[in-house]
């Protein structure tokens, strides 16, 4: 099985290139069903977050043309696409799901979010059948990596994400949240966590809206703010001094000539807009109209920075955790892969074993129960004897890396798994493999 990972994330490319590639949650089901139909692709998990894009596959023979399926996919050429995009395999792709899931990889070290993110995806893949016993177990194991993470190390111990810098990057504009209104446009896990913190600051007015309305209600209800209907979102933005915006929205929302309106309403009085939506929602044009100040999710990197450095020791300890953990899994699957050709290498001999007793059988006469045990016996303990050693071998082989050399060598000398091109038991007629 060929692991492969393609992706872009917030290090290799501007959000202005990972807006172009982001798959909104609803049409997720769809994407991971077209990847697991691209041609050589066996089973495939999509992660499209704000921060990423990446595609794991697992393929049964070469590697996978995965940029095939992003020019197919998303209409575009991947030679614009070819600095941003890194690709790792085998595994470098087990490692960096790992890190990924771990939250090593993350802009903010340690943010909890990426996980249940992760999962998401996983669930999706699972509901439409593109993630199966192939790549189910690595994902699986992925969880637990994480978990071992954040129990063994502090990396994840102070309460850090995209949602808790963007309010604190707010905080530092305006000296004070106190007495401040702020409008939530969405209503996902990002918003719920920036209205925790903004009403933890002091925010006196919080209003939210969401395209289901229903949503926003329960939003509202949970941190004694204000439920608006989308339709009546433009109608009621001036109302705010903080905007924080997620909506997942193919296009911008906010365009220039929006906030030359709220501002003539608000006679110039300044406005602080947050997106961290990819797609953007806020054009970034509106950060040319004086009294508007615009932050995007690559903004938030150098609020970001700060953390990073108090995080540094334990990010370095949770990297010996993932290291040690790849290489774990690795073995398991050197063994796991292992075990179908020593089942092989018995059911041949006991298939030669048998066939050699039926053949002397007549010569031998009519046997009584006790010499036919007898001789059942014998000859079981002389195909032990001799197994004896290649399966030993083979257990040691799947414990280092280099076993595949070991295992193709076994293959061909048994002429185990059709290795010597016809199917195993098509060899000489009396199933001798000298």
């Amino acid at each position: 099985m060929m692991l492969q990972l393609i992706g872009i994330n917030h290090k290799t490319a501007p959000v202005e290139v990972r807006e172009r590639l982001a798959i909104p949650e609803a049409r997720l089901p769809e994407a991971h069903q077209l990847l697991a139909q691209h041609p050589g692709i066996q089973e495939g998990l999509i992660i499209s977050t704000c921060n990423r894009v990446e595609l794991l596959t697992s393929a049964p023979g070469e590697a996978v043309d995965l940029r095939g399926f992003l020019h197919e996919y998303f209409h575009v050429n991947p030679i614009d696409f070819e600095p941003h995009l890194y690709e790792f395999r085998e595994r470098e792709a087990i490692r960096h799901l790992f890190r990924v899931a771990s939250s090593l990889d993350s802009m903010v070290v340690g943010e909890p979010q990426i996980l249940g993110q992760v999962k998401d995806a996983y669930t999706i893949a699972r509901g439409v059948g593109s993630v199966q016993s192939n790549l189910d177990p690595l994902i699986s194991r992925a969880f637990a990596v994480a978990k071992k993470v954040r129990t063994e190390t502090a990396v994840g111990s102070s309460s850090v994400s995209i949602a808790s810098v963007a309010v604190e990057l707010a905080k530092k504009i305006f000296g004070s949240l106190r007495g401040k209104s702020v409008y939530l446009i969405g209503a996902g896990k990002m918003i719920e966590l920036a209205a925790r913190h903004l009403v933890s600051q002091g925010a006196s007015s919080i209003l939210v809206s969401n395209r289901t309305y229903d949503r926003a209600v329960e939003i509202a209800q949970k941190f004694q703010g204000t439920a608006i209907r989308f339709d009546d979102l433009y109608a009621n933005v001036d109302r705010a001094d903080i905007v924080i915006s997620s909506t997942g929205a193919p296009h911008t929302i906010f365009r220039r000539e929006h906030g030359e309106k709220f501002l003539a309403r608000r006679k110039n009085k300044p406005m602080f807009f947050i997106d961290i939506a990819v797609p953007r929602d806020v054009d970034p044009e509106l950060n040319d109209l004086e009294g508007i100040f615009v932050y995007d999710i690559d903004d938030l990197q150098q609020a970001v920075s700060a953390h990073l450095a108090d995080r540094g020791k334990e990010a370095e300890r949770a990297e010996r955790i993932v290291d040690f953990e790849v290489e774990a899994y690795l073995q398991r699957q050197r063994t796991r892969d292992v075990v179908p050709m020593i089942v092989s290498l018995q059911d041949q001999f006991e298939t030669i074993r048998q066939a050699e007793i039926d053949r002397v059988r007549g010569r031998l006469g009519k046997l009584s129960p006790e010499q036919e045990q007898a001789l059942d016996i014998l000859t079981q303990g002389i195909v032990k004897k001799i197994l004896h050693m290649p399966i030993s071998t083979l257990k040691s082989a799947a414990r280092d890396p280099q076993s595949t050399t070991v295992s193709d060598l076994v293959r061909r000398m048994f002429k185990l798994d059709g290795a010597d091109g016809k199917p195993p038991g098509s060899g000489s007629g009396s199933g001798d493999p000298s």
